[in-house]
């Protein structure tokens, strides 16, 4: 079975206690934050499928968190704000943060899950049309748009298509004469091209983070993964 990640940001340790072991309990993974700092430490180091968002914090606002999530990180993770506040306007600023769904509290647990598993089965589903996403490197295809752990990156045309073609093909590996294939077809690229493009593919998608996905599998291609059991 798939396990689904949640990061729940509530500063009520009780009521946040009570609800991450029932999550846990329906098969959810989950990791909570009790303020905006620490939650935005935990989007940027961890990918998940869902963010569970209370508005009252202790270092701001639930709104500020979801606009920096889809303005400053570009991240289309499903938000589910939980909050005692109910009226109209609470809600229309929430909808207007980028948020998704809004549960007012006190609310019945089975009702949550109900929705967070509605939500996440909304996302996939949307994801697999426009997006690809390995660990914490998401392209989305229809926008042109490369984001790893909440950073955004720009490659140049080809390696581009190199780390699509990579993704869509995960966790296969490719060998170098289909790759070339791909990219060039039958117009013979200078001899270190591809090596070049991998090369600065890696520096940007793989050097500046902890967790390598590019890697060579000795004798045989390419291919990205989150497991190595490859020669780099």
């Amino acid at each position: 079975m798939t396990k689904h990640f949640i990061l729940m940001v509530e500063d009520h340790y009780e009521l946040a206690s009570t609800l991450c072991e029932f999550l846990e309990e329906h098969g959810f993974v989950v990791d909570h934050a009790r303020n905006l700092d620490a939650a935005r430490n935990f989007l940027k180091q961890h990918p998940y499928h869902i963010l569970l968002l209370d508005i009252n914090l202790p270092d701001g606002s639930g709104y500020d968190l979801c606009e920096w999530l889809r303005t400053e990180q570009g991240l289309d993770l499903p938000v589910l704000m939980l909050t005692a506040r109910d009226t109209l306007d609470d809600k229309l600023k929430g909808f207007a943060s980028g948020t998704d769904d809004y549960l007012v509290k006190p609310f019945d647990f089975n009702e949550l899950v109900m929705r967070v598993r509605a939500l996440i089965k909304r996302s996939m589903g949307e994801v697999s049309k426009s997006q690809l996403q390995i660990h914490d490197l998401i392209l989305d295809t229809a926008r042109q748009h490369i984001n790893r752990a909440g950073q955004n990156i720009e490659l140049p045309p080809i390696q581009f298509k190199l780390l699509k073609l990579l993704m869509r093909n995960s966790p296969k590996v490719m060998s170098k004469q289909e790759i070339v294939m791909e990219l060039w077809g039958d117009s013979e690229p200078e001899s270190d091209a591809l090596r070049s493009h991998i090369y600065n593919l890696r520096k940007m998608i793989d050097k500046p983070f902890n967790q390598k996905l590019i890697h060579t599998v000795s004798g045989i291609g390419l291919k990205i993964s989150l497991e190595s059991d490859s020669l780099n």
